[in-house]
């Protein structure tokens, strides 16, 4: 099995920047796309941004200019770089890998979630 461990959420006020890490760990024989979601109280899950195996990245609207995706495919972990941060990006925020594992000879498809990281911008 994959296993994703998220850090680097918290407290920081209107206009501070906090780095988000995700690492996944486990049978992974590759990984194709690496992304974050969040979901704000009340709220369904949202995508915030997503790099793909080739380094192509996507980002919604509301975060552009201000977030930065990257990953580092030795670690098979990806950063989430917030700056600039709004109390609307107030939400638990979730790292999303898919790829494939280890299975037996063979490998089979994964799609794993981390447990969650909650960033909190003050006004």
């Amino acid at each position: 099995q994959v296993q994703l461990v998220e850090s680097g959420g918290g407290l920081v006020q209107a206009g501070g920047s906090l780095r988000l890490s995700c690492a996944a760990s486990g049978s992974v024989f590759s990984i194709n796309d690496m992304g974050w979601y969040r979901q704000a109280p009340g709220k369904a899950r949202t995508l915030v941004a997503v790099v793909a195996s080739g380094g192509r990245t996507n980002y919604a609207d509301s975060v552009k200019g201000r977030f930065t995706i990257s990953r580092d495919n030795a670690k098979n972990t990806v950063y989430l770089q917030m700056n600039s941060l709004k109390p609307e990006d107030t939400a638990l925020y979730y790292c999303n890998v898919d790829g494939f594992q280890y299975y037996g000879l063979s490998s089979s498809p994964f799609d794993a979630w981390g447990q969650g990281t909650l960033v909190t911008v003050s006004s």
